[in-house]
């Protein structure tokens, strides 16, 4: 069977903060559905290839395609606008705000979507319970929820988390790792950074493994568990 051209293509990109080069040559290609792990350590430039892809930093060189189209050079909301949907690892939800009108924010209200503000509610029972309340009286796990589900509800063909699991309670660790499975199943593609290296083996289709801006792995799951070497090396693990 032929694989399905990439929804996403990233080609050669070198991205700079002022005179710091920190993507060094990054290509990489996501195809509908498929569920990638992007690891590595600290301050290694996941991040800054996420917020790349995203348009909210801009490469000094390269190219960034979305199903063959250039858009290098778009704005972040043209992004977005094609089906991509970013969790950053700060959640960025309206305080202020409740949970449904965070959620309310982002919905994208056209007939045959699937994910909608009562989808995700069922998703996410404690968002449900927690419906009025602002999202500065949510506690981390709970932000965290509200920031996926907030991202569903633009119903995206490809949605990019970073660090979705840093920082919370073992339990709501699996709430998330559940839900990223569920969004999977869903047939959204999944770039996911995460520092849980067994989770992120045992979900992705294939891992990208980054060392200070560049790509020094890139394979499935299997072989990269058989080079405990390099794991150990470029993951601490």
């Amino acid at each position: 069977m032929t694989p399905s051209p990439p929804l996403l293509r990233a080609e050669k990109l070198n991205t700079f903060y002022d005179r710091s080069h920190i993507l060094r040559d990054v290509s990489l290609a996501i195809r509908p559905g498929e569920t990638i792990g992007l690891m590595g350590r600290n301050g290694m430039g996941k991040t800054t290839l996420i917020r790349t892809l995203m348009g909210l930093v801009r490469p000094r060189s390269g190219r960034i395609r979305i199903d063959a189209d250039d858009m290098t050079h778009a704005p972040t909301f043209a992004i977005a606008r094609r089906g991509l949907a970013y969790v950053p690892e700060g959640r960025g939800i309206f305080a202020s705000l409740s949970v449904l009108e965070n959620l309310s924010i982002a919905e994208r209200s056209h007939a045959g979507n699937p994910w909608t503000v009562a989808r995700v509610l069922e998703l996410f029972p404690r968002l449900a319970e927690r419906r009025g309340n602002r999202g500065d009286q949510l506690s981390g796990g709970e932000q965290q929820m509200l920031a996926i589900a907030r991202a569903l509800l633009t119903n995206p063909r490809l949605m990019m988390l970073d660090e979705a699991t840093e920082g919370l309670a073992p339990i709501i660790r699996d709430d998330i790792w559940r839900t990223i499975r569920l969004i999977r199943e869903a047939g959204v593609a999944t770039l996911i950074v995460d520092k849980t290296v067994s989770a992120v083996t045992e979900i992705a289709d294939r891992v990208l493994v980054i060392v200070k801006g560049e790509i020094v792995f890139e394979g499935d799951p299997t072989t990269l568990m058989a080079q405990p070497e390099l794991m150990h090396r470029h993951l601490g693990v």
